[in-house]
């Protein structure tokens, strides 16, 4: 029997009505390694996708780098520490070391799937990038042969738990048919990705936050919401956030004089300080002949939004802004306590850029690299973990009594309505703009935080109005995710990572530590030490 909070004029029967030992939630690299590593763990695996599994998400669309680096102790040595002062010296060597490991392992196993690597000047096979398109079908391909049922444009909505408040499933609606379902499993692997705020950043309209909210929901935490102002560069046309090759860039004001220091390692800070006042403009003139042939084939989605706009970027200028990427690019999310990416909550875990990527790049993290390694190690990892676990169990573990988690949306106090539309508007407002996200102030982060806890309120004392139950949570989700952000913002009182704090511009060595944060009509924010080695069972 399950106590069903849904609302009952938008949704007819639950159909279907399945069980599982393992239910993904998310359908990107993260989810896909996460259900293929259960179901060869002999688990008995349902996955679920807002979108279409191998398409939907940041990564089907785009190249993506990936951190894979051979078993070279110096080489190793050599990447761990690359990125370790840029992270804000949070993050952890053993984490990292394992990520490294599991990461070689499953990109060359890839390749004994056929993935089509090709060859670099050496005529050796080159594995440090993959192509979204070939990859992720690859990846449906591999999670279907291995026996996961997979539900299409089948979001989820709510977790179901146990009296004891242990996980126990979930509940959500097909985005064609309108028809609920159900799938109860004693274990849930979050890997709904990051929230990057319908932004309209490429892939990325899919994610909203909507994992966080059913993880807090349920009682897990956060960690790291306040690096979670990444923004990317774009063309101002397009969607496009691949940065890469704004290295062969050269920014221009209007006039076409170069702006200073737009190109350095912080060119993204001063392309937003000149952004608030004026214009920016690009031109990719640094490219040689040859290296323009080279930049087309390796990412030819870069390109399409010039093509149509019918645009060289490389002898023309055309104007460009930054998008917000959120958490996406961010590296906070839901916490994890241990090595088998398990949250606090009994039954959950969380994968790819649902789970804090602060473990192994601290509080900084670009595209691809360490993201999709992060992806393939932590899916892997969570979907074994997630069998082992259920599988133990045995039997008639699905049979409990079950309640469905989380009363955003569902459980109103009044007869007044709210305006989605609105809400996420108003919430967009908040994190968009660059002199209140990525430039910080307490002043800015406070006035913010007043307006969006306004917005928290309205969500839980008032019924939606209309009947789009998917949009009303993606709402709440975005809504509850800002606050996480700017409280914890507020908390890390100096400047480290992409975390940018005007009111404290340098780096406090008394604050090396992580942010924990939770809770929904009340947010609360903690420091957590950085922990150096990763043990099981405790938290990290």
């Amino acid at each position: 029997m399950i106590k069903n909070r849904l609302v009952k004029s938008s949704l007819t029967d639950f159909d279907p009505n399945l069980e599982a030992d393992v239910l993904v939630i998310g359908g990107g690299p993260a989810g896909t390694w996460a259900a293929w590593s259960a179901a060869n763990s002999g688990a008995k695996v349902v996955l679920v996708d807002k979108g279409y599994c191998g398409t939907s998400g940041s990564t089907a669309p785009a190249g993506n780098g990936v951190w894979y680096i051979p078993p070279n102790p110096e080489a190793r040595e050599a990447a761990m520490a690359s990125r370790e002062a840029l992270g804000g010296f949070l993050a952890n060597r053993d984490w990292m070391a394992r990520v490294l490991d599991l990461t070689y392992a499953n990109v060359n196993l890839l390749a004994q799937w056929g993935y089509p690597f090709p060859n670099d000047d050496e005529n050796k096979p080159y594995r440090r990038s993959l192509q979204g398109p070939d990859y992720m079908r690859l990846m449906r391909k591999q999670v279907k042969k291995a026996g996961v049922k997979i539900l299409d444009h089948s979001p989820a909505l709510q977790l179901l738990v146990d009296k004891n408040k242990a996980i126990g499933g979930a509940i959500g609606i097909n985005r064609q048919s309108g028809n609920k379902w159900i799938v109860r499993s004693p274990s849930v692997i979050i890997a709904t990705g990051g929230c990057a705020f319908l932004s309209k950043a490429l892939g990325c309209n899919v994610l909203t936050g909507d994992g966080y909210l059913m993880a807090a929901e349920a009682g897990a935490q956060m960690s790291g919401m306040e690096f979670s102002n990444a923004y990317g560069i774009s063309p101002a046309f397009s969607s496009v956030t691949k940065t890469l090759f704004y290295r062969w860039a050269t920014f221009t004001y209007e006039d076409g004089t170069p702006i200073p220091g737009a190109g350095s390692q912080h060119g993204r800070s001063v392309i937003a300080k000149t952004l608030l006042s004026q214009p920016v403009y690009a031109i990719l003139d640094q490219a040689t002949p040859e290296m323009r042939v080279s930049m087309r084939l390796a990412q030819p989605n870069f390109f399409l939004p010039f093509d149509r706009a019918g645009i060289d970027p490389f002898t023309q200028r055309f104007p460009v802004t930054l998008r917000l990427e959120g958490t996406v690019r961010g590296t906070g999310r839901i916490r994890i306590v241990d090595q088998t990416c398990a949250t606090s909550v009994t039954g959950l875990y969380a994968a790819g850029d649902a789970a804090t990527r602060e473990l192994i790049c601290g509080g900084f993290t670009g595209g691809g690299s360490y993201n999709a390694a992060w992806a393939i190690s932590s899916g892997f990892w969570a979907g074994e973990s997630a069998a082992e676990y259920a599988l133990r169990l045995g039997n008639g573990v699905n049979n409990r009594q079950l309640e469905a988690v989380g009363e955003a949306v569902f459980n109103a106090g009044s007869d007044r309505t709210f305006n989605t539309d609105e809400i996420i508007q108003a919430t967009q407002a908040e994190v968009f703009p660059y002199d209140r996200n990525y430039f910080r102030t307490n002043e800015g982060l406070s006035a913010s935080l007043d307006r969006l806890n306004h917005l928290w309120q309205e969500i839980r004392n008032n019924q939606i109005a209309d009947e789009n139950i998917l949009k009303a949570r993606e709402a709440a989700a975005m809504v509850a995710t800002a606050r996480w952000m700017y409280n914890s913002a507020i908390a890390r009182q100096e400047t480290r990572g992409m975390h940018k704090h005007l009111d404290y511009p340098e780096l406090d060595p008394n604050q090396q530590h992580y942010l924990v944060s939770g809770g929904l009509d009340q947010v609360w924010v903690k420091p957590e030490p950085v922990v150096k080695k990763a043990k099981v069972g405790v938290g990290v």
